[in-house]
């Protein structure tokens, strides 16, 4: 006879610990890693790295980096991909220093790039609809040329320099906080720190909380599904590629603040690190899964891991060594997790 009877117990105790751990990593593990690795870069840099200056640093470089990681990020809960946010990136800031150069009042340049990005990102979601593209790689992957090849075409190639005020506040604005700290503090916060996380919260609120954001999920989940019970997933998509190009040129008023100028390499590869923070940050590339506060912590992790590194002048090629094997770790872990997902 077998004792299984007393066996169970302890294997059922072994199952339970097991789905514990695994749904604590599932939660916490981005914000975890983030953490250990803040720990480890006190410790190697305890003189720099935990300043005020040094963190405000970071988030000011990912400002716009997060921004279309956010974009990207709604395209990647719906199964799709976008490998032209770069690109329309710089073609809204080129149309932005192009504005500015030409005379117009600064509301008028701040709201160019935005306009621009809304309507390059419409063109990829009605291409990808209406051509019926095999995948949203196809698709972009030609706008990523073609939005570049304008860029360079409309501006010569050129960097065009020189801003108001007002359109780089939004990139070097801070809010000081002698207020709190008392008179003569130099600590501040970036308005671009504030400005994503109020983008963040808005889109939060919008996928979690309303019926938009529930077919966004849907359409990632199934499809298939999705149609058979009447969604439109053709029009979904045209809004959710529109969204994600919006996004991008928001993402370029920031860079403009922060550099002053329009220059024809911006962008160049970062949809490729907006991928990366999406994916670190635990969205799936199959769709439906995700959330908004792991993309933060994606692209946070990504600037401290680069912070920390240039700060004990490790090599920019080791930097994209490290950065591609978490990405791969990443999108391992999404594999494994499917698939145990599948099994139940």
């Amino acid at each position: 006879m077998n004792d299984t009877s007393t066996k169970s117990p302890m294997v059922n105790i072994s199952v339970e610990m097991r789905a514990k751990i695994g749904s604590v990593l599932d939660h916490y593990g981005i914000l975890i890693l983030i953490a250990i690795m803040m720990l480890a870069l006190h410790i190697l840099q305890p003189d720099v790295f935990f300043t005020w200056r040094n963190l405000t640093n970071v988030f000011k470089q990912t400002a716009w980096q997060a921004t279309l990681a956010l974009g990207m990020f709604i395209v990647i809960v719906t199964a799709g991909i976008d490998l032209s946010v770069g690109s329309i990136l710089m073609l809204s800031l080129m149309a932005l220093a192009i504005t500015s150069k030409a005379g117009f009042p600064w509301i008028v340049v701040m709201v160019v790039p935005i306009i621009v990005g809304v309507i390059c990102g419409y063109l990829n979601g009605v291409g990808i609809t209406k051509l019926r593209m095999p995948h949203p790689f196809i698709m972009t992957l030609g706008t990523l040329y073609l939005f570049r090849g304008v860029g360079n075409l409309v501006s010569g190639g050129v960097p065009i320099s020189g801003f108001a005020e007002e359109v780089n506040f939004l990139g070097t604005g801070r809010i000081k906080l002698d207020w709190l700290l008392g008179e003569g503090a130099r600590e501040y916060i970036p308005v671009s720190l504030i400005f994503v996380i109020f983008l963040y919260l808005v889109v939060w609120f919008y996928l979690e909380h309303t019926q938009h954001g529930r077919w966004i999920f849907g359409i990632g989940g199934n499809p298939n599904a999705a149609r058979a019970v009447g969604i439109n997933v053709d029009n979904m998509l045209i809004l959710v590629y529109t969204i994600c190009g919006g996004l991008a040129g928001v993402a370029a008023l920031i860079l403009a603040g922060r550099t002053n100028s329009g220059y024809p390499n911006a962008g160049l590869q970062s949809e490729l690190d907006a991928i990366a923070a999406v994916i670190i940050g635990g969205a799936s590339f199959f769709g439906g899964r995700g959330t908004v506060i792991g993309v933060f912590s994606g692209v946070f992790l990504m600037g401290l891991l680069r912070n920390g590194l240039n700060l004990m002048d490790v090599s920019v090629f080791w930097q994209q060594i490290m950065i591609g094997a978490i990405i791969i770790i990443a999108v391992y872990v999404d594999v494994l997790r499917r698939e145990i997902s599948t099994r139940r």
